[in-house]
């Protein structure tokens, strides 16, 4: 029995004496283990956590270097090359004369791409914790102490805008920088900052703001604004200002300017909202983005990738090894149906005016000029413009920075065309029927009231298609529409496309027939029959719908792009019957061709033209006497093979012309067969 308690009390001190070693070495253990160091070493490089980094290194690490220079070499460094989602995988920890050695692998994102590689460091136990061996070679294995990491960026070249010619349109090309040496001013400096600033339009805060950056000696070439290459007026006269110098630098270059403008738009400074937006996308704050236009349909294609090489020279420069490279991308030429003698000439006829052109090739649907007045020049965008240039294009009540081809107007009698065929459609008349009325205004009956449909002139004849059209006869159009009836009126409407996106590369407006009401009065359905009531129609559709009576009922798809196959798209396949197209298209040639017709002086000897005149009033009642009228012209040649072309025109405020806005169109497009 004593035997037996002795035994037990000896136990009992061997249980004391292990648990008080094993409580000495868990007092001792390290609170992380090596490779959980590490991990969180890491983690404060993708916080740019650089202060924590620090506080994980050995005493003797931070005797070789000090706290500022370690910030300043990992900031560089890891900030420089954009790296981030940096991740290791802990292969190996090894015991080595009373140090641990980690082995891992490193991967990470960087601005060149994803760099991946092998490496190993020392961790030490310095007061119950380890603690890293740090030297630059925690970086990346190869780079030595007095060694660099260098970025060498190589700009991706954005594609240029060409014509149906190849001629450019808008390309990367050179400008001029004006620039100021401050030293050079003389003693007259605030003369001829103010000289300055009435040339370029820049204000003399913002010069003296420029002059005053950090970083301006009085040698320095300080860049106040870009000016086109070939303004050599302005240019001669800034030379004559003591201080200005003037440099070629690189820019986007518009040929036509504002000749094409609201086609071609113009790119600019990428802003925060779309840095934000297109994060995934590779754009960088100093990017330009196309704003508007073309330029920005054509954004992802035309826009270039940078290239970005990321690489370790020595002491001497002597490059070492290349990490990551990533290959810049040129963007691609974009290379366009547009003749560019056509935008320009229709561009000088119209520029005074607010209007629009739209003129394509009925055969194949290639749109070959795309105008819209007034506009704006492409060039003052990209160049640099200034407060007052932006501030009078946005209280310029004319609207040049509206895009007038791209929106829907009231048609006027343009689309007594499309009634007409609508009518022999469906049945509801025929060509040759008189519907026998007299006189130049109409009602139903009694049950309208005061309201009359009211026709321009009268004129002796059948009161049929042909005349009807000849005569721009509003009253036989809405006794058309009255026949038709609205459910078969508006379902023919929908059949060719009203109410439905066309795909453009430039977002154009839909074509309507009604707004929310839709058409719910026999007067409205009357007047929507020549082209009044709530009838809004895209030029582009109107284009295309016109093109059905050049191709036996087909309507083509308007293409902007290039392409060598000229076989046409179908945007709508049998329209209108052949029989109903032909007929149309007929009567048509005898708008022009007829001395009584409404647009006979668009006869042009040798070329066989189809036209319809059109005017349109924009009243909001029937007292409205100040919203004034839209004048049309439609027309489209039948005689010239592949050169056939077909014109969608309109002016605005024609109310005052003496000339009428068709007949006023009408000289303009006839400067195109000239």
């Amino acid at each position: 029995m004593k035997n037996k308690k002795v035994m037990i009390g000896i136990i009992s001190v061997v249980i004391l004496i292990i648990a008080i070693i094993v409580g000495i070495i868990i007092i001792n253990m390290p609170k992380e283990k090596p490779e959980e160091v590490l991990n969180t070493y890491f983690s404060y490089i993708n916080a740019q956590n650089y202060e924590a980094m620090y506080d994980k290194l050995s005493s003797s690490s931070k005797q070789s270097i000090n706290q500022e220079d370690f910030i300043t070499r990992n900031q560089n460094i890891y900030e420089g090359i954009d790296s981030s989602n940096i991740k290791i995988n802990v292969k190996e920890v090894a015991n080595e004369e009373k140090k641990k050695k980690v082995s891992y692998s490193e991967e990470m994102v960087t601005s060149a791409g994803t760099i991946t590689f092998d490496n190993e460091v020392y961790l030490v136990k310095e007061e119950k914790e380890y603690k890293i061996e740090w030297s630059s070679e925690l970086i990346f294995p190869q780079l030595k102490e007095d060694y660099k990491v260098r970025v060498e960026t190589l700009s991706g070249k954005r594609g240029s805008i060409l014509d149906r010619d190849g001629n450019a349109l808008a390309y990367d090309g050179v400008v001029s920088q004006i620039g100021i040496v401050p030293g050079k001013l003389g003693d007259n400096r605030e003369e001829n900052i103010n000289k300055i600033a009435e040339l370029t339009g820049v204000s003399v805060e913002t010069i003296n703001n420029y002059l005053s950056a950090s970083y301006v000696q009085d040698d320095t070439f300080v860049p106040i604004r870009k000016v086109a290459k070939d303004d050599t007026e302005l240019k001669e006269q800034l030379l004559q200002i003591p201080g200005i110098m003037i440099n070629d630098a690189e820019g986007r270059v518009y040929t036509l300017g504002e000749e094409a403008g609201h086609l071609i738009g113009y790119v600019q400074a990428i802003n925060a909202e779309e840095l934000e937006k297109y994060a995934d996308k590779g754009y960088s704050s100093t990017s330009l983005i196309g704003k508007s236009g073309l330029e920005a349909a054509y954004e992802d294609r035309l826009r270039g990738t940078d290239g970005v090489r990321i690489y370790i020279v020595d002491q001497e420069e002597n490059e070492i090894t290349t990490l990551a490279e990533q290959k810049q991308k040129d963007g691609e030429d974009i290379k366009l149906t547009i003749n560019s003698n056509m935008q320009a000439k229709l561009y000088e006829q119209l520029k005074n005016d607010k209007g629009l052109f739209v003129v394509m090739q009925p055969a194949t649907g290639e749109l070959l000029a795309l105008v819209s007045t007034p506009t704006f020049d492409s060039n003052d965008f990209t160049l640099g413009m200034t407060n007052d240039q932006w501030n009078t294009l946005n209280t310029d009540e004319a609207k040049p920075l509206y895009n007038r081809f791209i929106q829907s107007y009231c048609p006027g009698s343009t689309f007594k065309t499309i009634t007409g065929a609508i009518g022999l459609e469906t049945g509801s008349i025929t060509a040759d029927e008189d519907f026998g009325y007299t006189g130049t205004s109409w009602q139903k009956d009694s049950s309208w009231g005061d309201y009359k449909v009211t026709t321009l002139t009268g004129y002796s004849g059948p009161k049929n298609l042909l005349n009807a059209l000849m005569h721009s006869d509003n009253i036989y159009f809405a006794q058309t529409a009255l026949r038709i009836g609205t459910s078969k009126f508006t379902e023919s409407l929908d059949k060719i496309g009203f109410n439905k996106e066309i795909e453009f590369p430039l977002s154009l407006t839909k074509s309507q027939y009604a707004n929310d009401e839709g058409i719910n009065s026999e007067g409205k359905l009357a007047d929507s029959g020549f082209g009044q009531g709530n009838i809004l129609v895209n030029p582009i559709h109107m284009a295309s719908i016109y093109s059905s009576f050049y191709n036996n009922g087909d309507m083509v798809k308007p293409y902007v792009e290039y392409r060598e196959d000229k076989t046409p798209q179908i945007l709508i396949e049998n329209a209108f019957s052949e029989e109903v197209a032909n007929t149309i298209k007929e009567d048509l040639i005898q708008v022009v061709e007829n001395p009584s017709g409404s647009a006979n002086d668009m006869q042009i000897n040798g070329v066989t033209i189809a036209g319809k005149t059109g005017t349109a009033e924009l009243k909001v009642d029937k007292n409205d006497n100040e919203s004034g009228t839209l004048g049309w012209f439609d027309c489209f040649t039948t005689n010239q093979g592949e050169k056939d072309i077909l014109v969608i025109s309109m002016v605005e405020n024609v109310q005052d012309n003496a000339e009428g806005g068709s007949h006023y169109l009408i000289k303009m497009i006839r400067t195109l067969f000239e």
